[in-house]
C-alpha cells in the first residue's frame, strides 16, 4: 500500500486526486466513466482500478484536464486529499477487506472484428465503444489473415459465423437480397485469397485468431461469435456445411470426427445438422430457456481481489444482478463448458452461463451471451439501442470491464 501510494505522491506532489466512483448511488454515466480512464491512460498517466470499492471505482492524480473532460462528458467526480486518497487505499490493502488496487498503465490499442459495411450500432460492442469514446479500429478477413492482429492488444469479434453456414440466416432470408449479396461477397473473397469454400476461409481466420490469443492477446466475443467460433476450431478438416452453404454434401457422421481438445470453451457438444434451423449446436440454451422476459436475470460470481484479481477486474459493477437478454447465442449450456473455464455470470435456476473466462496459451478470452444487453430481443433490422437512455446499464459495464482488462500492470503470482 504504502509503494502504491509513494507512486502517485511522488508523481504529482502535494496534489489532490480525482475519483470517480462507480456505485449506484452517485455515478451519473458509468459507461462514460470508462471513455474517460481510457483517455487518462492514452495521456501516459497512470490510473488506480479499486476493485470492489464503490463498485470498482477509478483513482488518478487530480488535472483541470481531466475534471472538465468529466464535466463535458457527464462523468460524476469528487476531489480528494492526499490523506483522504491514502486512507482509501490503507483500507483496499487490509485483509479483512476484499477489494485490491490494481494498476492501469496503457490505453491498450483496440480492434473489432467486423464486415466493412457494418454500422456502430450493428454491435453492442462498437456501439458502446463509441458511446464511452473509446478509439477502435475494425479489421476483418483480410486484415486477420496478413497477420495485422499483432498491431493490437485487444480483439472484439462481432456476431460472426466462422463456420461457413453464413449465420445459419437460411431458413428466414435465403430469398433476401441482402442474403444473397453477403454470400456472393463471401465466395468473390474466399477465391480471391485461394480458398475454394468460404468455411475453409473462415476455418483460417479462425485459426490466426486462435494463434493470436495464445501468442498473448486478449479476445472478447458476444452472440453467434463465440460458439460459431470453438465448432470451426473443433471441425478442422471436417465438411460440416450442407450443399446450400458450400455447394457438396457434408462429410458423412461428422458429428463422431469433433475434436473439442481444439476449442477455447465448449466440449461434447452436438451440431445442429438441420440447415433450416437457426442454431449451430446444444451449447446455445436459446431453444431450451423456460424463463419469462420479467424475470429473466443472472448473477455475477464473487471473487477474491487479492488472490482472484482477473474476474474480480472482469466482474466489477454496481449490482450483481444483471437483466437477461437474448441473441442467436443467448447463453451457454453449463454441462458444455470446460472445467478449466469460469463461468463468472450464471443463471442457475435455468442451467446456464451467460459470461464465462478462460487462459488460451499467454492470452485470455472472455464469451458473453446475447446480442444486445439493452434491446431484450434484438432482430435482424432493429432500431439501434440509444445508450443515453442507459449510461448506466450494468450489462454494458461487463463490455467495458474486458476492454480496461489488458491496461492492468501484470503482478507476480503469490505462490
Amino acid at each position: 500500500m504504502l509503494f502504491t501510494f509513494l507512486f502517485f505522491y511522488s508523481a504529482v506532489s502535494f496534489a489532490n486526486f480525482i475519483l470517480i466512483p462507480m456505485d449506484a448511488e452517485t455515478q451519473e454515466n458509468h459507461l462514460k466513466a470508462y471513455g474517460i480512464t481510457y483517455w487518462v491512460l492514452t495521456k501516459q498517466q497512470k490510473v488506480q482500478w479499486l476493485l470492489n470499492y464503490r463498485g470498482g471505482s477509478f483513482l488518478m492524480a487530480d488535472a483541470e484536464d481531466i475534471r472538465k473532460e468529466c464535466m463535458i462528458r457527464g462523468v460524476s467526480f469528487e476531489v480528494i486529499s492526499n490523506g483522504e486518497a491514502a486512507s482509501i487505499l490503507e483500507t483496499i490493502s487490509s485483509p479483512s477487506q476484499n477489494q485490491e488496487s490494481v494498476i492501469l498503465e496503457k490505453a491498450p490499442k483496440i480492434a473489432v472484428y467486423t464486415p466493412k459495411g457494418n454500422l456502430p450500432w450493428d454491435d453492442a460492442v462498437t456501439m458502446v465503444l463509441t458511446y464511452a469514446e473509446i478509439p477502435y479500429d475494425k479489421v476483418y478477413d483480410e486484415e486477420v489473415l496478413n497477420d495485422e492482429l499483432l498491431l493490437y492488444d485487444w480483439l472484439h469479434l462481432h456476431h460472426e459465423d466462422f463456420t461457413g453456414q453464413y449465420g445459419k440466416f437460411y431458413g428466414h432470408y435465403r430469398a433476401a437480397a441482402w442474403y444473397i449479396e453477403d454470400k456472393k461477397n463471401a465466395e468473390s473473397f474466399a477465391q480471391k485469397m485461394g480458398f475454394d469454400k468460404v468455411s475453409q476461409e473462415k476455418l483460417a481466420v479462425a485459426l490466426k485468431i486462435r494463434n493470436y490469443v495464445v501468442g498473448g492477446g486478449f479476445m472478447f466475443a458476444m452472440c453467434s461469435a463465440t460458439d460459431s467460433f470453438d465448432i470451426a476450431l473443433s471441425a478442422e478438416g471436417v465438411d460440416i456445411c450442407e450443399p446450400m452453404f458450400d455447394g457438396d454434401p457434408s462429410e458423412a457422421n461428422y458429428q463422431s470426427k469433433i475434436d473439442y481438445s481444439r476449442t477455447f470453451a465448449f466440449t461434447d457438444f452436438t451440431l445442429e445438422r438441420n440447415p433450416l434451423k437457426y442454431e449451430f449446436s446444444s451449447i446455445d440454451m436459446t431453444s431450451k430457456r423456460r424463463i419469462a422476459k420479467e424475470v429473466d436475470y443472472f448473477s455475477l460470481m464473487e471473487y477474491s481481489a487479492k488472490w482472484d484479481p482477473v474476474p474480480t477486474m472482469l466482474t466489477q459493477n454496481h449490482t450483481a444482478l444483471i437483466k437477461g437478454f437474448m441473441g442467436q447465442t443467448t447463453s451457454f449450456d453449463s454441462n458444455e463448458i470446460k472445467p478449466t473455464v469460469l463461468i463468472m455470470g450464471q443463471n442457475r435456476s435455468n442451467g446456464e452461463a451467460r459470461y464465462i473466462h478462460g487462459v488460451k496459451g499467454k492470452g485470455f478470452f472472455t464469451f458473453y451471451g446475447g446480442h444486445d444487453p439493452e434491446d431484450y430481443a434484438h432482430k435482424v433490422g432493429d432500431p439501434k439501442t440509444e445508450l443515453d437512455l442507459h449510461p448506466n446499464s450494468p450489462g454494458y459495464r461487463l463490455i467495458l470491464n474486458n476492454v480496461l482488462f489488458p491496461a492492468a500492470k501484470k503482478k507476480h503470482q503469490k505462490t
